[in-house]
């Protein structure tokens, strides 16, 4: 009997401990217990909440300076919420970065490659008639 218990009290525990973590409604602790937020980051937020709520987790990333998307995502897979609800968003990916740098990605290359082939290939041609290239 005292091992069924005590498997209970452990089971309910490990249920607690799992349970999402409100922004809205954390205290310093809660905030703390997920992973990547220190008291920095939670004091941060407290400040932001006492002066009002989160409506959603934009407003959330709006109001606390230093979070962002890539970061919203993090502590949302750890258990984070905003009034109930886990960040639905994804930070942008990799490849439109690049390309938004003005870097090339491989399939522009690939056309970079065959046009600059193209336009050698064009230039090594004679008209009908030509002697042809010139010799040195």
């Amino acid at each position: 009997m005292l091992k069924k218990f005590l498997m209970l009290i452990t089971l309910l525990y490990a249920a607690v401990s799992f349970a999402a973590v409100d922004v809205n409604q954390a205290s310093a602790a809660d905030l703390d217990g997920i992973k990547g937020i220190g008291p920095t980051i939670s004091g941060k937020m407290l400040n932001e909440r006492k002066k009002g709520n989160f409506k959603d987790w934009n407003d959330f990333i709006a109001r606390v300076n230093g979070l962002g998307e890539k970061n919203a995502a993090k502590f949302s897979a750890q258990g984070l919420t905003v009034n109930g609800s886990a960040y639905s968003g994804a930070p942008a990916a990799k490849a439109s970065d690049k390309t938004a740098k003005g870097k090339l990605t491989t399939d522009s290359k690939a056309a970079a490659s065959a046009a600059k082939s193209a336009s050698e290939k064009e230039a090594a041609v004679t008209a009908p008639g030509a002697a042809g290239p010139a010799k040195k």
